[in-house]
């Protein structure tokens, strides 16, 4: 890691979201509250997908896995963001490494689960008839595979480059997590290489995902229209609603971090924009997809009632 007569850097020091003491207490209660939301809220959404047996389709398991997807990348940055509000926030040289390398698996694992449930919208309302073969339990476990692999190979990648940096400027750290930008502008070493990586992963797991997500919204809208119902319509189009919502807020979010150079983004920009996609959109996930979801709204009622049977027996 050291070169020549530069100083090994073994520890950073994260700068967090702000510096004014004036806002501290304020912005750990608020994320702590979001933190505990999105724990609570995603781990309802896999133990209520789990245990309801009607929830056991293609569309819920990817759901679930979404799910997953969130409560661990949130995990993975959200407690140790909140330390910085309290206290002076450092972190080792391997655990900043490790940081980054599970929040780019998951991170580019949610980008791909995105788009394969685009596709499985576009496979339930353009073939319906086919729906059953095409997305069987063997091929949905084997695009949930593919998902993680890519998120894999995408944080191996990233992370092995980031090893070879060599960091002896500033070891502070313009940002609330160990991320690829904010550790870039540390180096004193070419980093081409690095910026070259990321823009080329970024432009993959970024632009290949939304066109997959474009193209099958594109032929679910055209088959809407030409629905003759209008209920029949409304039905179609709010089974996609939430997932288009979903996806809006992630990429918009995403995109304008990754896909500019180093030099170009703004590090107080981009601590505004990382916070939907770290910290906002793993909370608004499964809120989205339980308040604008009918089958998931009966089934909370279901567990619910069933819980009141039992404890009025028991009284």
């Amino acid at each position: 890691m050291a070169a020549g007569n530069h100083t090994t850097v073994t520890e950073f020091i994260f700068l967090g979201l702000t510096e004014n003491p004036e806002f501290q207490l304020p912005l750990f209660i608020f994320f702590l509250g979001v933190y505990a939301v999105t724990v609570v809220g995603n781990l309802v959404m896999i133990t209520l997908i789990g245990f309801s047996s009607h929830l056991h389709t293609p569309m819920y398991y990817f759901l679930s896995s979404l799910s997953f997807i969130d409560l661990c990348y949130s995990t993975v940055i959200t407690p140790k963001m909140l330390v910085s509000f309290v206290t002076k926030n450092t972190i080792s040289y391997p655990e900043c490494m490790t940081q980054l390398y599970f929040f780019i698996f998951f991170i580019i694992s949610e980008c791909h689960m995105l788009a394969v449930m685009a596709y499985d919208r576009y496979v339930a309302i353009c073939n319906p008839l086919l729906y059953n073969v095409t997305m069987s339990y063997q091929v949905c476990s084997l695009l949930v595979v593919v998902v993680y692999m890519i998120g894999l190979i995408s944080a191996t990648a990233n992370t092995v480059c980031m090893l070879r940096v060599v960091f002896c400027k500033a070891k502070i750290i313009n940002h609330y997590f160990c991320d690829i930008y904010p550790l870039l502008k540390l180096s004193c070493s070419s980093i081409y290489i690095n910026e070259v990586v990321v823009l080329c992963f970024s432009v993959f797991n970024i632009l290949a995902p939304i066109s997959t997500i474009l193209g099958s919204y594109v032929s679910i809208i055209a088959s809407i229209l030409r629905i003759r119902s209008s209920e029949g319509r409304s039905k179609a189009f709010n089974t996609c609603s939430s997932h288009i919502l979903a996806v809006t807020i992630f990429y918009g979010s995403a995109g304008f971090m990754y896909l500019q150079p180093s030099n170009v983004s703004s590090m107080d920009q981009g601590k505004v924009s990382s916070l939907f996609y770290t910290i906002i959109v793993p909370m608004l996930n499964p809120l989205i997809y339980s308040l604008r979801n009918k089958d998931v709204k009966i089934a909370i009622n279901k567990i619910i009632e069933k819980r009141l049977f039992c404890i009025n027996k028991d009284l």
